[in-house]
């Protein structure tokens, strides 16, 4: 196994540089550097500080390889952006001059504060819901649960944001609409209004997806052989349909955990979070191309990290699985 996992660190690693190059490219030759500089100070700023903003940042470098005669050819962009990455130095924000990885780790405590309990209370009633419909199959009751699944997914998440800010928050004055606090059990207060939405946005889809997973195997060989030989629908569903069905929950689940990290744009905005997902959305008001690169490099770093945690929970929970 342990040589199995440094196989897979191994093949992260051209992966990782391949996504950092492309986003090289269109940062640095398609936007070049001095495009940036205008679009932040402004048409009116003068060539000293824009040479000055440029000098700062290394933008004023060569964007491949140093071509002069005595100087170090490897000293360009390119190669600067690659050990920055490489070394995890995200280097400072191109707007307030403040470094990335502060802004990142300032920011991942809010996000996590709504992904966290919203992926947890999410996946818990998504699964329960898609397994009662399972266990009442063809019935009235499977019939419109589908349809309501069908309805709540198909309703896009600002209207649920703005119906809940108008009835939660406006109307009955039970949560703040707006704002964050680390304050004890306001904190509480300020989440539960965001957390409830993405719960709620995303149960019809998810339910409706394990339905079909668990329909899928409960319609399997193994699972008539199980209950022939006097298992109950309880242990039909929890034991065997729940157990082989959770391949595909898995890796649904797993592809899902780089954004905990990241954020939600949509949320984080209209509730004025200042996590992940609303520090780019600021980013790319205020053009932050590093900030932007640094949250490409870390989100790509996340999906490659759960795709080898995908990997070790299929050998977790199916014995036919070997990790070689």
């Amino acid at each position: 196994m342990l040589t199995y996992l440094i196989r897979r660190v191994a093949y992260m690693i051209p992966i990782l540089f391949g996504v950092m190059a492309i986003t090289f490219v269109l940062f640095y030759v398609v936007n070049q550097p001095r495009q940036m500089a205008l679009r932040m100070l402004g048409p009116k700023a003068s060539p000293q500080t824009i040479e000055n903003w440029l000098h700062n940042r290394g933008y004023d470098k060569p964007v491949w390889i140093d071509t002069k005669p005595g100087r170090n050819p490897f000293d360009s962009q390119f190669f600067h952006s690659m050990k920055q990455f490489a070394t995890l130095d995200l280097g400072v924000s191109d707007s307030t001059n403040e470094p990335v990885l502060a802004m990142i780790r300032r920011g991942m405590g809010p996000s996590l504060m709504l992904t966290l309990p919203a992926f947890v209370i999410g996946l818990a009633l998504s699964l329960a819901l898609s397994l009662l419909l399972v266990f009442v199959r063809e019935s009235l009751i499977d019939r419109w649960g589908v349809i309501l699944c069908v309805a709540t997914m198909s309703i896009p998440i600002t209207v649920y944001v703005i119906f809940g800010q108008w009835v939660a928050a406006n109307l009955f004055n039970y949560f703040p609409a707006f704002g964050f606090n680390w304050e004890g059990l306001s904190t509480v207060r300020f989440i539960a209004l965001p957390v409830s939405i993405m719960v709620l946005s995303g149960l019809g889809a998810d339910t409706r997806l394990y339905r079909a997973i668990f329909l899928e195997e409960i319609r399997a060989d193994y699972i008539r052989t199980a209950q022939a030989k006097g298992a109950s629908n309880a242990r039909v569903l929890f034991v065997h349909v729940l157990k082989n069905g959770m391949i595909s929950v898995i890796t649904l689940v797993v592809a899902s955990l780089p954004f905990l990290i990241m954020g939600t744009l949509v949320i984080e905005s209209f509730f004025g979070v200042p996590g992940l997902g609303n520090m780019m959305i600021n980013a790319i008001n205020t053009l932050d191309f590093a900030l932007i690169r640094a949250d490409v490099y870390l989100g790509s770093l996340l999906f490659l990290f759960g795709l080898l945690l995908t990997d070790i929970c299929y050998a977790a929970v199916d014995p036919r699985i070997r990790l070689q």
